[in-house]
């Protein structure tokens, strides 16, 4: 590899994707003859055939789509690598984000974010914890214990969990007992469930009969379309419950639950980062949490 030049593979990748050595030059804009040298010597770097020759065409060998797949691979993630050093601003900040945090609590706030704290936000939500092996992210807001290997990880604070409804349906709700002659909505993916919302205010679950989500914010939006009770985090709902769309129908009537759902994982080389130092005292105050703004 040390005697292979990122310009050989580069023609053989380009190669490889359009069949032909002078479509490959003109992608790169090279002469023909550099990129049939270019793959020759590749070829001899390795000491294996990558190609099949017929004619002006040419088609991978198996030991040709094996490297590719490599290659291909490797040459995104240089690709990737430099598109984020070339757009890295100081106040720029990359996070990921449980998607239902993401869209029921940060998204309202995005403006606020970007003005009051003065940085520059490129947010991605997804379920799986950012490992932050690709220098992708500067910290991930996750739901759930995060894995701590290097990682710091700061819990976000205490959320409360309620059964939530519209004001319509509220209306046949008095005490934890009519739940159970009410659709109930069921966030499949939420660690605390019906069953120990019930079992917390003495009483046996009734057997799952209302419709099931895998994501907080389409329990959410279903319970504001009528469509049932929702067992869910009122730091999820606050807009809903802001606009009066949900109300919680058994306020001081019923024993809710308080658990820390949410994380904030951060990587060791991002904690001198002074977007992310901005991010934690604009979402400290948010949250009315103490977070630590050094490291």
């Amino acid at each position: 590899m040390r005697s292979s030049s990122l310009l050989a593979v580069r023609a053989f990748e380009s190669a490889a994707r359009l069949g032909l050595f002078k479509a490959a030059a003109q992608d790169l804009n090279l002469s023909p003859s550099a990129v049939s040298h270019a793959i020759r010597k590749l070829e001899a770097d390795l000491s294996v055939r990558l190609f099949k020759r017929s004619g002006r065409t040419v088609q991978l060998n198996p030991a040709g789509e094996s490297l590719l797949r490599h290659v291909s691979r490797g040459l995104e993630e240089i690709e990737h690598g430099m598109s984020v050093v070339a757009g890295r601003t100081s106040n720029l900040l990359r996070l990921h984000c449980a998607p239902s945090m993401a869209t029921q609590w940060l998204m309202p706030r995005l403006r606020r974010l970007t003005g009051e704290a003065g940085i520059e936000i490129r947010l991605s939500a997804g379920t799986d914890y950012s490992r932050f092996v690709t220098d992708e992210f500067d910290a991930d807001i996750v739901y759930g214990p995060a894995p701590r290997e290097g990682l710091l990880v700061l819990p976000l604070g205490e959320e409360t969990v309620a059964p939530l409804c519209t004001p319509e349906l509220a209306r046949r709700i008095h005490n934890a007992a009519d739940l159970k002659t009410c659709p109930l909505i069921e966030s499949e993916s939420k660690r605390v469930r019906w069953a120990e919302w019930f079992e917390c205010n003495g009483l046996s679950a009734p057997i799952p009969s209302g419709p099931r989500f895998d994501r907080s914010f389409m329990a959410i939006s279903a319970a504001a379309d009528g469509m049932g009770v929702t067992l869910e985090s009122t730091r999820l709902a606050e807009r809903e419950l802001d606009r009066g769309d949900l109300v919680q129908p058994l306020l001081n009537r019923a024993r809710n639950i308080s658990y820390v759902g949410h994380y904030l994982a951060i990587p060791p080389r991002a904690r001198k980062n002074a977007a992310l130092l901005s991010f934690l005292a604009w979402l400290a105050a948010e949250l009315r949490i103490m977070l630590p703004v050094t490291f």
